[in-house]
């Protein structure tokens, strides 16, 4: 005999779908995909359990009248860093197992053969240049790759437990465990050996890293350093100046609370600030191209050091670099927007330094996207404009006419992809290195997201299948991995959603305010940070379209599978976290 179940979106979407008691849950979430929402995702129970695929509905203890809730988890894409001379893409699959695919060059993390009964229940991966670190559900992590990469942590993996994120730089990870250590592996002069300073790796509250070393910041504002000193991984010269760090967005550049700028390491990677200090006040962010740093102060102007001739010298445009809101870089040049749209440039003119050619058509500029030498600038009515290095994707006059309506644009070294409006893909630039997409053009549509690596492009669409294209060692072909990137559709008719039931609410297990570190009044953006410091399973964030009905908007109710639900007072929002995904309501 057939029961009716209703499973909702956490969006308030929701569907009511028959089924019979020994139909599989398996089946049951299939059918609940394709009525609700493209892509894969898990199903829930109302305690927040996630209920097992391989079960049968009657041994899931499911009964007629039950609320399920359908996790959508979208497929999530990492490229080795661009920095090596071969790569590959894993992919970390969104059908609820944490699975994850790969491909591309077997030398840089394509074959993980060899951990692939492990990889299950993965949560997030890293990559080196080489080498691919996952953690898993449980906290423990899986490596593989190239082992000079950091891609073999056996020397290490009985420390790997309780992992909460992963940093890697060219050929090293580190990690950092629950208990605010870390854990590092890989090239040991590029930052796989911290032993000089594992005792000082205490209380860490992030790491940044650069192509060959480590920088943790402690949460007393200090700041550990290991790696290669070329890359920044000895700061024994500043370590007195190093108190009281904000941030440190592109090291070896570290941004105190006061605003100013303390840098180490070599003076060629752009270590050396002494010229230019006492004009760095008021910073609020660093970029780095691969030499110089360009750094935005409080009204808007600029400070740059590093090599001269790679944009380290901005005195030409200095006047220019008024109002500044972004800036973006190439190998070897920059780019400003500024607050009226314009944009001004300077650096390497092979590298798009100079954009003199268009400046007429950079006006009411959105966004910059940079490749090895070249830009790419969206400008508020969906168009695009183009200057730098021809041979690097500088020169989109053939495709002009289609780049209309453009939200997004992705780079490798020397080619570009854009995302339109309507899902399509529209790319220019080297063949070799993704900028001739014609092979398969037809495959492109309702993409959602792009990515890339150095030489190759993967798309990621609607239904959680993902296209690729570009240099076929080197990850633009996927097709020994097709079958597992395609999300299976079913060509059964989903039944029509009836009047959805109340969802049931599990009754909650009070936790004080302090542990999420949560207060009245705060931004999503903030609330997410802190919720994600003590739930590791938290990922995302999905706007939400209603509350439930009964839930209280005077408290966080959050809901891990592998822990009893808690609820925390937080006047005017209410939150629900369900293994990746949260939904947020204000008043």
């Amino acid at each position: 005999m057939p029961i009716l179940v209703d499973v909702h979106l956490l969006s308030g979407k929701n569907a009511s779908l028959e089924v019979e008691l020994d139909a599989s849950i398996e089946s049951l979430k299939q059918r609940a995909q394709r009525a609700l929402v493209k892509g894969r995702g898990r199903l829930l129970d109302s305690s927040g359990e996630v209920l097992d695929t391989a079960k049968t509905v009657v041994e899931a203890g499911l009964q007629s009248g039950d609320v399920l809730t359908l996790h959508v988890n979208p497929v999530q894409i990492q490229a080795t860093r661009q920095g090596a001379n071969c790569l590959a893409f894993a992919a970390l699959l969104g059908d609820g197992d944490g699975s994850v695919v790969t491909w591309g060059s077997e030398n840089s993390g394509a074959d993980s053969s060899a951990v692939q009964d492990q990889l299950k229940s993965v949560q997030q991966i890293q990559a080196s240049g080489g080498a691919f670190a996952a953690i898993l559900g449980d906290g423990s992590v899986v490596t593989w790759g190239k082992a000079t990469c950091g891609g073999d942590s056996s020397a290490v993996q009985e420390q790997l437990q309780n992992v909460q994120q992963i940093q890697s730089s060219d050929r090293a990870f580190a990690a950092i465990l629950d208990d605010r250590s870390v854990v590092t592996w890989g090239d040991a002069d590029l930052g796989g050996d911290s032993s000089p300073v594992r005792k000082q790796l205490k209380n860490v509250q992030q790491i940044q890293s650069s192509m060959g070393a480590f920088a943790a910041i402690l949460f007393d504002g200090s700041v550990i350093t290991w790696g290669k000193a070329t890359f920044g991984g000895d700061s024994t010269a500043v370590q007195d100046q190093l108190r009281d760090v904000r941030q440190i967005q592109a090291a070896p550049e570290a941004i105190l609370s006061d605003g100013s700028v303390v840098s180490w390491g070599n003076a060629d990677f752009g270590g050396e600030s002494s010229e230019v200090q006492h004009r760095l006040r008021h910073v609020q962010q660093i970029q780095a191209s691969k030499r110089v740093f360009a750094a935005i102060l409080d009204d808007g102007s600029v400070v740059t050091w590093g090599v001269p001739r790679a944009g380290g010298d901005s005195s030409e445009v200095q006047d220019q670099l008024r109002d500044v809101q972004q800036i973006h870089a190439s190998n070897m040049a920059f780019a400003a927007i500024l607050a009226d749209g314009s944009v001004v440039t300077w650096g390497d003119t092979g590298y798009g330094g100079d954009s003199s050619g268009v400046q007429e058509q950079l006006k009411n500029v959105q966004h910059i996207q940079a490749s090895h030498g070249a830009f790419a600038a969206i400008l508020r009515d969906g168009s695009v404009v183009t200057w730098g290095n021809r041979s690097l994707g500088g020169d989109s006059i053939a495709v002009q006419g289609q780049l209309q309506n453009v939200q997004l644009i992705q780079a490798s070294y020397r080619a570009f992809a854009a995302l339109l409006g309507d899902g399509s893909v529209v790319t220019w630039g080297s063949a070799l290195h993704g900028g001739d997409s014609s092979a398969i053009q037809d495959q492109l549509r309702d993409v959602q997201q792009i990515q890339t690596s150095g030489f190759a492009f993967a798309a990621i669409r609607g239904d959680g299948s993902v296209v690729t294209w570009g240099n076929a060692y080197d990850g633009g072909d996927s097709s020994a991995v097709q079958d597992q990137l395609r999300y299976a559709q079913q060509t059964s008719k989903a039944p029509v959603p009836e009047k959805p039931k109340i969802p049931k609410v599990p009754e909650p297990v009070m936790a004080p305010l302090e542990t999420a570190e949560i207060q009245t009044g705060m931004d999503m953006r903030t609330l997410c940070q802190s919720l994600a410091s003590v739930y590791t399973s938290f990922i995302q964030v999905t706007q939400t379209q209603q509350e439930p009905p009964g839930w209280s908007p005077m408290h966080l109710l959050i809901i891990n599978p592998t822990q009893p639900p808690i609820s925390i007072a937080a006047k005017g929002v209410w939150v629900r976290i369900a293994t990746g995904g949260c939904g947020f309501s204000y008043r």
